[in-house]
């Protein structure tokens, strides 16, 4: 216990006092996310942010794991420093989402082969318990790869990412301080206390934003937090066993998970590539409705707590039944959004092209002219 609590307390002291210097770092060498016609923000915002959490999460992680369950945080720690050069590259001087991807399963290599972190079962969902070990392997990477570009993707609005990956850090650190998995409750409390140190800066107006250095180490350290938790919550013989376990994790995944999902839906069947950028992501829609970034970020946040209390209260449902269960309702509440955005839409497009009558002032009236003729067949306008 005493670890995870200096863990959270050395994550917050050092980002929180991190964030300042690195604004003013970002402001002297021009380090800054451009505004453009697809993007939220209005001005230049530092864009370092990720910088900060990265330096207090790495430091508590590495001093706070106690020794006896350190396995296996070297190969952890390996990876969080290959996700970090990858999204500082892209954050400086941009990268291809080829190479990006590259990166990607690089890290990812370090936490599942080396690391040997891994989905070995699916819990009866559609019938399937023990999986074979090359579907494992493939599973876990494609998993790993979907949840890191999943918080990359959300990252389009201010205090969202660090919001969600907030709640989702601190319920899966919370899970694992219950079960005495202190290795990974002081890499889920570190990681919540340093974006809650990160978002002081970062909710509206937001004064730097957390970039893709940030992002993808997020994306990374919950993809591990929750592989883990289903490989621990799974156990019958554990401390804590959950039924439905599959279910559960997409639960506290929602928002990123279900809108990462959706939206590549939606560009490969147009014939697009899913790393394109567009606004068909959630909290586009919302601000569309005409929410703020906090609102938004808010609605999201509250969402995502109410699935994560649905799930574990029907856990008993079944992992098929509930994971449809989930899948539906957050696809009835997203069309709900669309239509609503699409409403509003027709109705502005409406108003522009059928303006409203307009009064015209009495004395902008012109009077009508009268022509007489006098004796001398002069005409005169009156």
């Amino acid at each position: 216990m005493e670890n995870v609590i200096i863990a959270t307390v050395l994550s917050f002291v050092i980002t929180y006092f991190a964030i300042p210097v690195l604004i003013r770092v970002a402001e002297l060498k021009h380090l800054y996310d451009e505004p453009d016609e697809r993007k939220s923000h209005k001005s230049r915002i530092p864009t370092l942010g990720g910088l900060g959490f990265f330096a207090g999460f790495m430091l508590a992680s590495a001093v706070c794991v106690p020794s006896q369950q350190a396995f296996p945080l070297q190969y952890l720690l390996a990876a969080f420093f290959v996700i970090f050069i990858v999204g500082i590259k892209d954050d400086l001087v941009g990268l291809s989402p080829m190479k990006k991807l590259v990166g990607q399963l690089v890290a990812a290599f370090a936490v599942i082969y080396l690391g040997n972190l891994q989905i070995r079962n699916m819990y009866g969902f559609f019938g399937m318990e023990e999986l074979p070990y090359h579907f494992s392997l493939l599973l876990t990477y494609f998993t790993f790869i979907v949840v890191i570009n999943a918080f990359n993707l959300i990252d389009g609005i201010d205090g969202l990412a660090g919001s969600i990956g907030l709640l989702v850090s601190a319920v899966l650190g919370a899970y694992f301080l219950y079960t005495n998995e202190l290795l990974y409750a002081v890499m889920g409390f570190a990681m919540a206390a340093g974006l809650a140190a990160f978002l002081i800066y970062n909710i509206t107006p937001a004064r730097i934003f957390m970039g893709d250095t940030g992002s993808l180490l997020v994306g990374l350290v919950n993809a591990a937090l929750i592989v883990k938790f289903i490989e621990v919550a799974g156990n019958p013989a554990g401390k804590m066993p959950i039924q439905s376990v599959p279910a559960i994790a997409f639960a506290i995944l929602i928002i990123p998970l279900f809108d990462t999902l959706r939206v590549f839906a939606i560009r490969m069947s147009r014939g697009r590539s899913p790393f394109t950028a567009d606004r068909h992501h959630i909290h586009h829609y919302m601000l569309a409705l005409g929410l703020t970034h906090s609102q938004a970020t808010l609605v999201a946040v509250l969402s995502n707590i109410g699935f994560i209390v649905l799930a574990f209260g029907l856990q008993d449902l079944g992992t098929t039944t509930l994971l449809c269960l989930i899948g539906g309702l957050a696809l009835g509440a997203t069309t709900v959004l669309f239509m609503l955005k699409k409403r509003k839409e027709n109705e502005a497009r409406a108003a522009i092209l059928v303006p409203e009558p307009q009064e015209i002032p009495s004395e902008s009236i012109t009077k009508p002219k009268i022509l007489r003729v006098n004796t001398e067949s002069i005409l005169q306008d009156k």
